[in-house]
């Protein structure tokens, strides 16, 4: 991945991390500099290739993608984002105009459209809107103990006292980060999948995220018949148990 990361000052810690994928540098220049200065964390990425690699594996909290990139279409890689990390905010930044651009960005899983020439105050606005309208995610959470191992969210594995390790999904890491940041309350199913799976869970009925829980359990060895780590709560959801990231303890 050749994505250049923008830190911010030791001791600042930015509220959510940005990735820029635009190959006009003076527009990308311009574009990180006024979310630099607005306190975010910057990414960028100045072709197709680079811009793929990053969306799909960075860690990242919102995707601004242009859509005519070198080497590839942007429509391919909100594709490819859509499937590999379905809960990343995207919005889409280019110079096309036409109605049939927008819809098919709209329609192929953008959550927000902007037509350049744009003022930055309209793209802070829209920014703020699309991350206020997204789940929250606990990033701050990089790891999550268990007995027997610890799951490193930032890598995307778990290693294991005896020295193993398995990966994550992305899915897995994200579900595993926000019951480990939840430690101790129960979290009902349509939680999860308005916070973690960015779904509206009216009127849904969907084995998934048992499914996932399922999985996470069999990587965190936790005995399916008798969990002790990921636990049900009859007629509630899910439970992390152990304390929490305050130090209290679970019921």
């Amino acid at each position: 991945m050749n994505a250049t990361a923008h830190p911010t000052e030791p001791g600042l810690r930015p509220r959510r991390r940005i990735l820029v994928i635009e190959d006009d540098h003076a527009i990308r220049r311009g574009i990180i500099d006024a979310l630099s200065f607005a306190g975010y964390a910057t990414m960028e990425a100045a072709t197709a290739r680079e811009g793929r690699a990053a969306a799909v594996g960075a860690d990242c909290d919102l995707v601004l993608l242009d859509l005519v990139l070198p080497g590839g279409d942007g429509l391919e890689i909100l594709r490819e984002v859509r499937t590999s990390r379905p809960t990343l905010p995207v919005i889409i930044l280019t110079a096309r105009g036409e109605e049939r651009d927008r819809v098919a960005g709209l329609k192929g899983g953008a959550d927000d459209y902007v037509v350049k020439p744009f003022s930055v105050k309209e793209l802070l606005a829209r920014v703020q809107a699309v991350l206020r309208r997204s789940p929250e995610r606990p990033s701050d959470l990089a790891s999550v103990e268990f007995p027997g191992g610890t799951a490193d969210l930032a890598r995307r594995e778990i290693r294991y006292a005896d020295g193993t390790r398995v990966e994550l999904s992305e899915r897995e890491t994200e579900l595993l980060r926000y019951l480990g940041a939840n430690r101790g309350r129960a979290i009902s199913r349509e939680e999860i999948l308005a916070r973690v799976w960015r779904l509206d869970a009216h009127g849904i009925e969907t084995r998934t995220i048992d499914m996932h829980v399922a999985r996470l359990r069999e990587k965190l060895r936790d005995d399916s018949g008798s969990p002790r780590v990921l636990l049900t709560v009859r007629g509630r959801g899910y439970m992390f148990a152990g304390p929490n990231p305050t130090g209290e303890s679970s019921a």
